[in-house]
């Protein structure tokens, strides 16, 4: 057996190695008054089933963060497969992100992107400084519908998307402990 042999932790070898992690990509959007926020994000998590929780984690430096952070309610909009212009647009800076990205306000009154995957609404319960990002922890208050098709992921510093898998017994019949999931 080879031993292994690690890398020095810089945040160019950190960038590489967690790339190899694939990532589903969401846009955070929130409306603060008459302001509408939003910025793409790669940090997005389930947390906990009971109570329903969720995270998320912006730059300290996000100019976007702080609007969503007065709101204090957001919707994480599920992108799907066709919808890297979209990342791209809201991944930029920008005077309106919004510009031509058709909308409606969920229940709570943040965007939901026309043609998302699917959305999850959230109140924020806590915010934590980590490094040079924040982790927002938030209580899940409403769902969109989940459809059929395909997310979009970023893996490797590149968009791309899922494959079917071939023919055979679904993984969780494989997995020893199932519960293990959220």
């Amino acid at each position: 057996m080879q031993p292994v042999v690690g890398r020095a932790v810089s945040s160019g070898t950190f960038r590489e190695v967690l790339g190899h992690f694939c990532t589903g990509v969401t846009v955070i959007t929130a409306r603060d008054g008459d302001e509408l926020a939003g910025f793409a994000c790669q940090a997005f998590a389930a947390v906990s089933l009971d109570p329903p929780l969720v995270l998320f984690c912006p730059t300290r430096g996000s100019r976007t963060w702080p609007a969503i952070e007065r709101a204090g309610r957001f919707v994480a909009n599920v992108l799907a497969w066709d919808q890297a212009e979209v990342s791209a647009r809201f991944g930029r800076g920008g005077p309106d992100k919004f510009e031509g990205v058709g909308w409606t306000p969920s229940p709570g009154g943040a965007p939901v992107l026309t043609d998302a995957l699917t959305w999850v609404e959230a109140d924020v319960e806590s915010v934590t400084e980590a490094g040079d990002h924040y982790v927002v922890l938030a209580r899940v208050a409403r769902l969109g519908g989940a459809g059929d098709r395909r997310p979009l992921l970023f893996h490797r510093g590149r968009y791309t998307s899922t494959e079917v898998a071939p023919a055979g017994p679904e993984p969780w019949f494989s997995w020893s402990h199932p519960d293990d999931w959220i």
